[in-house]
């Protein structure tokens, strides 16, 4: 089990750059989120750092496990949506709050739910923990495309 640590801590940073898009973005994405209309359970800005944070585990220990099990060989069509949606992923905070392109964002939004449910889809098939830690992850992802599209709805700036 002690040897098995290094390699869940390279999927844990390697999920995490994942979060460079967002740490790049971060400055002007608070202070163009803190200028939005939001709804009224729109999070505050605060809450999406610690929120990634957990996440980026969750996701890195759910992959680990995969490619734990199966290696990359065998795991191949798991692990490879795994990479379409942490594509989409970083995506997100760069045509949002930098390209600050509404309706491109809500398409992309949709397209990594779609990616995200379909990785833990096949996850859960291939091991139900791993499936299990991808929940969370599937469940911030529809808060996050519901919030985008609310977003986008009352912000007429938003193209």
């Amino acid at each position: 089990m002690l040897q098995s640590i290094p390699s869940l801590l390279a999927w844990i940073v390697g999920t995490s750059f994942a979060a460079i898009s967002g740490a790049v973005t971060a400055k002007s994405a608070n202070e163009f989120y803190s200028r939005l209309q939001k709804p009224w359970w729109a999070p505050p800005g605060w809450l999406f750092g610690p929120a990634w944070t957990i996440l980026y585990i969750l996701m890195g220990t759910a992959a680990w496990r995969v490619w734990r099990d199966a290696g990359f060989g065998g795991a191949q069509v798991e692990l490879s949506w795994y990479a379409v949606q942490l594509v989409f992923n970083m995506a997100y905070s760069y045509l949002f709050f930098v390209r600050r392109a509404g309706l491109v964002s809500t398409i992309e939004v949709v397209c990594l739910w779609l990616s995200v449910a379909i990785t833990l889809v096949l996850f859960w098939r291939r091991d139900v923990i791993a499936g299990v830690l991808f929940v969370p992850y599937l469940m911030w992802v529809t808060f996050a495309t519901t919030l985008t599209i609310a977003v986008w709805r009352r912000n007429p700036t938003l193209l």
